[in-house]
């Protein structure tokens, strides 16, 4: 028995201290660096080794990097200066980062494997920090002196990695948790900014003011019919856009009928424009649930952009409804301007939002909202087609 290995065969009767004392100390710590320095510097000190580096695997990059260490490349500041990394499958410490099964090398001389880091040392141990099939890094032990380690050792480091391991387990599960609560967080705070600026883009001032002013003709001509014809259409889209502000979803029925409201307003405002509402539903039930806020937003996108400039045109809006999916189809045909010219920065600008809210509801909900646009070349007009789903039938 030589001199160094005496001191740590007294302290075997102290295996289970040690591994309350790891247990214990854990429990305060929130991250993995934490760990790995208590790991380090104060468990495996407990051990009388001389010289032990931790290693996490890095699996987007396939390697193994130094994260603590206890022994001559012990900082005072827990940082590592340029720390080692191995590639996963090479060296002794790279293996057993591949095979999970710990490795006691009692001569290093004789393993072609051996990467000398500081200094050339001749035995060497190496335990994987596993859980449940799962490897997250190794502990790597060298020792100057040959057949220095016994297998008191490699069970008193496997039972600290094992600890370790769920320790780490349980600190990534919770940042996890914490990072997706977060996000959350952040993309329904995302929704409730921009269903307010879908609100405002609905009801916006000059949408208001000039379908006011076109009411207002109406009453100054004392034509009383057509003053409460279009003052009750107005009323019940306002009505309608208040009701639904704080909804995630409408009924395919009452958005048809929003629709055919706000239509309505916008051919009061542009007499050059005209419109068609319809809808194909092979089942005959409309029996569907879409988000909110789209429809109307995807239209006026498209009238705002259009109309004031075109001497004439004509929008078809078209809904297929199917169990899974209601496609809003639109067909604007403009005579006497170009229906590739560029858009308008207010169409732009409008038409981000949309892109952000069918973003965010993609990522929230998972719905795979989709919006398409192109041009027909028979009848020059530019097809736009947004791609809902049915939440009626994910509700049933």
């Amino acid at each position: 028995m030589n001199s160094l290995q005496s001191p740590f065969l007294l302290k075997t009767d102290h295996f289970e201290d040690i591994l309350i004392y790891f247990s214990e100390s854990l429990l305060g710590k929130e991250n993995e660096d934490e760990i790995l320095w208590d790991l380090a510097k104060n468990c495996i000190a407990k051990l009388g080794f001389v010289d032990c580096v931790v290693y996490l695997i890095l699996e987007d990059r396939e390697l193994l990097v130094q994260k603590a260490a206890y022994g001559p490349k012990n900082p005072k500041d827990h940082k590592l200066y340029n720390p080692v990394e191995i590639v996963l499958g090479h060296g002794i410490t790279g293996s057993v980062a591949v095979s999970g099964k710990a490795e006691i090398i009692p001569d290093t001389s004789k393993d072609p494997r051996y990467i000398v880091d500081d200094d050339n040392r001749l035995s060497e141990i190496c335990v994987p920090i596993s859980h449940e099939d799962v490897i997250y890094g190794v502990i790597d032990c060298e020792h100057p002196e040959k057949e220095f380690f016994t297998n008191h050792h490699l069970k008193m480091l496997s039972a600290i990695a094992s600890i370790c391991a769920i320790k780490i387990k349980s600190v990534r599960a919770q940042r996890a948790l914490r990072e997706k609560q977060e996000k959350l967080l952040q993309i329904k705070e995302e929704m409730i900014e921009l269903r307010l600026k879908a609100l405002n883009s609905q009801l916006n001032p000059h949408f208001v003011f000039n379908s006011l002013n076109a009411i207002q003709y109406y009453v100054t001509s004392e034509d009383k019919k057509s003053t409460l014809e279009y003052l009750s259409t107005f009323s019940k889209l306002i009505r309608f856009n208040l009701k639904y502000l704080g909804a995630e979803v409408v009924e395919l029925k009452e958005e048809l009928k929003m629709l055919g409201w706000y239509l309505k307003l916008q051919k009061l405002r542009y007499d050059q424009f005209d419109y068609t509402l319809n809808i194909e539903d092979p089942v005959g039930k409309w029996d569907a649930l879409i988000p909110t806020a789209l429809s109307q937003s995807l239209l006026e996108n498209i009238i705002e952009n259009t109309m004031p400039q075109a001497p004439k045109g004509h929008l078809l809006v078209n809904f297929k409804v199917s169990k899974t999916t209601v496609i809003l189809e639109t067909h604007c045909s403009q005579w006497g301007t170009n229906a590739l010219a560029d858009p308008k920065p207010q169409y732009e600008e409008q038409n981000a939002q949309l892109l952000d809210q069918i973003r965010l509801l993609n990522a929230n909900k998972g719905y795979g909202i989709d919006k398409e646009v192109y041009l027909d070349s028979e009848s020059s007009a530019r097809i736009t087609m947004l791609t809902l789903p049915n939440l009626f039938s994910m509700d049933a």
